[in-house]
Formats: structure tokens, sequence, C-alpha cells
């Protein structure tokens, strides 16, 4: 046997490239592994072939741990195949005279076993790994959601191999009868189609994805929106890293929460385009923008600007109207509603723009009498 085990490892080394460049240590696991396999098939033929041999036990047992994570399953198979090949060439040295045959079956019967205790061996490991992978994941996603990110949750995102620049979160609700872990595997194969790195969590009845890489956000989101359950899927705004996400995910998670105050939302739709409704619903960020971002500037361009705007809102969008009211030119009116549109981003002419509007002049006026009692 030791000769054999010996012969083994020669042939690998000659015909393996893989092999050659394996640390001393490794190769004499490799081959402590051989002499177990050949030994075990020794003892198993004496038996008779009585009982079907105990691989998984008897040749993969002597392997440390370590060889498992150094060793893939397509180079298990390629020693099998060479210890095999040696076997075969030496069956006249290992055979009884007119026993060729049998020991010849006995070895094709054998390997059968080897392969499918290799697998078994492999698929056990890839079940463990892939139970711990997913919870680091889902503590990951449960990080971003509570902003506890820091280099800890880092160094979890780096062992499922998160690498991705920019970040995007998306918050949708979960398929109805569907289990978490499937829920999760069709986020991930959807994202891998769009060139997305993915790590998803399923909370309740939300699924929370987070989005790495340099795709479009809402283009990324499409393919993940068609795996969620029926109802809104919100896209928060895209981030420089892991360390910015909880931003993302605040405004994705309160733009699910408010997206029933737009029925008619686009799916996906971005947390941006939820401002009035979550601001409505009490986001203090929500509010903070539509203040900052589109009631301040306007105030800053002066009142005249303000005052058009709510008379133009007030009368209905009529241009006519507003005019009359303000004693100015039509003109004028156009005028400074372009300036609006040029200051905010939103034209007081288009009817959901003119309700975020509305909405930024409530919550503006609002500080502004915070600010006088």
């Amino acid at each position: 046997m030791g000769t054999f085990g010996t012969a083994a490892l020669s042939s690998m080394e000659e015909q393996l490239p893989w092999f050659r460049r394996m640390p001393a240590e490794q190769r004499s696991w490799i081959g402590l592994v051989a002499q177990a396999g050949i030994a075990a098939f020794v003892e198993w033929f004496k038996s008779n072939e009585q009982t079907r041999p105990a691989i998984a036990g008897e040749v993969f047992g002597t392997a440390p741990r370590e060889l498992l994570r150094s060793i893939k399953l397509q180079h298990t198979i390629d020693m099998v195949r060479v210890i095999i090949d040696v076997v075969e060439t030496r069956l006249d040295e290992l055979a009884a005279p007119g026993g060729e045959a049998q020991l010849r079956e006995a070895i094709l019967r054998y390997t059968r076993d080897v392969a499918f205790g290799a697998a078994q061996v492999y698929a056990r490991a890839a079940e463990t790994r892939a139970a711990w992978d997913a919870r680091l994941e889902a503590l990951v996603v449960n990080a971003v959601l509570h902003g506890e990110v820091d280099d800890g949750m880092h160094s979890w995102a780096a062992a499922l191999g998160w690498t991705s620049k920019p970040v995007t979160v998306i918050a949708g609700l979960t398929p109805e009868d569907e289990e978490p872990e499937v829920t999760i595997d069709q986020m991930q194969l959807a994202a891998r189609r769009a060139r997305a790195d993915v790590l998803a969590g399923v909370q309740g009845h939300r699924v929370i994805v987070i989005v790495g890489g340099d795709a479009d956000p809402m283009e990324a989101a499409r393919p993940i929106a068609a795996k969620c359950g029926p109802g809104p899927v919100v896209v928060g705004p895209r981030v420089g890293d892991l360390y910015d996400s909880t931003r993302s995910a605040r405004a994705a998670v309160a733009g699910l929460r408010a997206a029933a105050g737009w029925p008619d939302a686009p799916r996906p739709v971005q947390a941006a385009e939820l401002l009035p409704e979550r601001a409505l619903d009490g986001d203090d960020e929500a509010r903070h923008h539509l203040v900052e971002g589109v009631y301040n500037p306007m105030l800053a361009a002066g009142a005249p600007l303000l005052d058009t705007l709510t008379t133009y809102l007030e009368q209905g969008s009529s241009l006519e109207a507003t005019a009359r009211l303000l004693f100015v030119h039509p003109n004028t009116v156009r005028y400074r509603l372009r300036r609006v549109s040029e200051l905010t981003g939103l034209s007081p002419t288009d009817g959901r723009n003119a309700f975020t509007l509305r909405i930024a002049l409530v919550l503006g006026r609002f500080q502004s009498r915070s600010t006088h009692i």
C-alpha cells in the first residue's frame, strides 16, 4: 500500500500542475488521503465486497479541515482519476491469477463510491458555508438598517466577497407564500444577471436589498422588483459606500411605508419621488429636504416668487387668473414659474411636481412660524 501511495503521488506531481504548486505540508496531507483510500479499498476487497465502503469516514476523514478549503472539487476528481490510473496499470501485481476482471470490476464499484463520497463531503461543506454566509448577510443588512455601520460590519461584508462601490438600498415586500431563503436566492440571481453585487435580507413582510456597483440604480432595481411581492418597490438614493448606506436604507424604508399615499407610483420608484408622502408620514429627513432644497431657495429669491407660486397653485394652475390677482402680465407669471423650476428642479405646471411644491410651501411656512413664536 505504501508503494502504491508513493506511485500515486509521483503521478499526481507529474500530471497535475496545481499539485506541484501546493506547499509540501498540503501535498503530504494528500498523500495520507491517497494511502487511506488504497488501504480502505484493500480492506473492503478482502471482506468479499459484502458491504458498502464507508468512503466519507475512512478516506476523507483523514484530511484536515484546512485541506477542504484549499482543494476544489475539480481537483479532488483529478486526484481520484490519477490514483485509479495508477492502480489499474498495476492490476497484474495486485490480482490473483485469473482474478484481473474481478479486481477491475471492484475498482470501478469502489471509485464510484469514492466519487459519491467526495460529492457528499463538499456538499456538506457548501451547506455549512451557505448557512454561515446567510447569517452574515442578515447581520450586514440589519446593521445597515439600524445605523450600526462600522469596521466590524465591513469585515462581515468582506467575508461575503463584497467590494462594490457605490451603494443603493432597495426596499420591497416579500412574495406571498414563499420562504425567505427562496426570496433571497431569487434576488441574488436577478442581481447577478444585471451584473450587480447584492446583499439581501428578509424582515417580516419586507425585503431589503443592498445593491453595489456602477449600474444605474433604477436599472438594477427592475429585475429585483420583478422578484418582489405585490406592492411598491422603493429605491433609496445612491451613496458612496457601505459606511453611508444607512442614509439610503432610511429613505427606502420610509418610502416603502409612505408609498400607500401614491397608489399610482411607478414600480420601482425612487425614494426622492415620494418626498411629499414621506413628509406627511412623519419622515423628518423628507421634511428637511423639502424645506432646505425646495422652499428656502425660493424664499431667498424673493417674496414675489413665493407669492406667484402660491397664487398659481391656489388658482388651479391658471396663468390668467394668477396674473389678474397679482396685477402683472401673464408673461411675468411664466417667467417666475420658470425660475421656480430652475431653483427647485420641480415644474409647477406638472401635477405631481405641483403637489410636491405645495407640501414644501406648507412645511416652509411651519418653519417660519416656529422661528417667530
